[in-house]
């Protein structure tokens, strides 16, 4: 067992762990796995990098949160990071860049075409293998009572952690903050990325009652009537929301309409590009509009407030830069902030 000695007004130990917390994952009440995967991103390839970038990043945050104070004396550990996952992401990586760019061309030659066969066999292969190694971390900690949140990586990555998550709690909802509906069958015949984990958990988890998504404002015809069809999805889109806001209608009304879709266990999945683009400069898939960041925090205390538990979460597509530390920053923040609202009514015993 580690020194459990930790000064929250100190400077945080640079000891490898989201926070500085010094614990055991055995030793918490929540755990955070790492999923350093990006290989089937559309545009900008980046977010394998975010679990070490945000785990720097967290050393330099306060550890008050007002919504749920001092919950996370509770404990918050990290889980080992698996790095053969970021390795193998940057070697499909090119690819999937040759996939992207035949399925913009008119180019139908046969010997292209083969390899064009086997480059997506090996990514669709390997993205399944990727999110059974994070079915497996999650169930694992799951199974010792643990509640468990997921660093992304590309949203993807969020399968894995979901599909532990309806097995072991079942009736779950989700609530998806994101861009873009996630609905897609397949995207560039990618079977699992960021544009289909949405329809992948509807189809394969059982356990998901609801889907709840929040701030979406881009989507496909298929998309939409599939979300028009679907009793089990809700959206709240981005337009809904802006025009609540333009006829008089306070976030604090839609924040309520929202949680009144929810059930009692909820499962926050938030790609960072649900938020504006301040938040998020770097990622991948910058489209303007979006949620503010008090707007998400204030969000996720009503949730805690109706007394509905947050069973799990994961927060990814956040692409950190080199010399702009914004992205990193905040997703910090955020996941403490979340990390926080799921430890607020947790009976686990301070251990920090």
């Amino acid at each position: 067992m580690q020194d459990r000695k930790f000064n929250p007004n100190a400077l945080i130990p640079d000891n490898g762990n989201y926070f500085g917390f010094p614990l055991e994952p055995e030793d918490a009440a929540l755990v955070l796995i790492s999923a350093p995967w990006d290989t089937t991103v559309s545009t900008r390839a980046g977010s394998s990098y975010a679990p070490d970038a945000i785990i720097e990043a967290s050393r330099f945050i306060d550890f008050y949160e007002p919504l749920a104070p001092n919950s996370w004396r509770k404990g918050i550990a990290t889980a080992p990071i698996d790095y053969s996952i970021q390795d193998l992401s940057h070697r499909l990586r090119s690819d999937a860049d040759k996939i992207i760019s035949l399925s913009h061309s008119d180019a139908e030659y046969i010997f292209e075409n083969r390899l064009h066969e086997r480059r997506l066999r090996r990514i669709n292969e390997a993205s399944m293998s990727v999110n059974d190694k994070i079915y497996k971390q999650s169930k694992q900690w799951l199974e010792l009572g643990k509640i468990v949140g997921l660093v992304g990586g590309d949203q993807s990555t969020a399968y894995g952690n979901i599909r532990a998550m309806g097995e072991y709690h079942e009736h779950i909802g989700i609530l998806h903050i994101d861009a873009s509906c996630n609905l897609k069958e397949n995207h560039y015949g990618f079977t699992h990325s960021h544009s289909s984990i949405m329809h992948n958990v509807l189809r394969d988890v059982e356990g998901v009652d609801r889907l709840v998504a929040v701030g979406v404002r881009e989507f496909s015809p298929d998309e939409w009537e599939r979300a028009e069809n679907d009793e089990r999805i809700k959206l709240f889109t981005g337009q809904h929301i802006w025009s609540s806001h333009f006829e008089g209608i306070n976030w604090s009304t839609i924040a309520n309409e929202i949680v009144e879709s929810l059930p009692e266990k909820v499962y926050i999945s938030l790609d960072i590009d649900g938020l504006t683009i301040e938040c998020s400069p770097h990622t991948g898939t910058t489209i303007s509009g979006g949620l503010r960041f008090p707007e998400v925090v204030y969000l996720l205390g009503k949730i805690v407030a109706s007394d509905r538990k947050i069973v799990g979460f994961d927060l990814t597509e956040v692409v950190p830069d080199v010399d702009d530390k914004t992205d990193a920053t905040i997703a910090a923040r955020l996941l403490f902030k979340m990390c926080s609202m799921a430890l607020k009514y947790s009976e686990n015993e301070d251990v920090l």
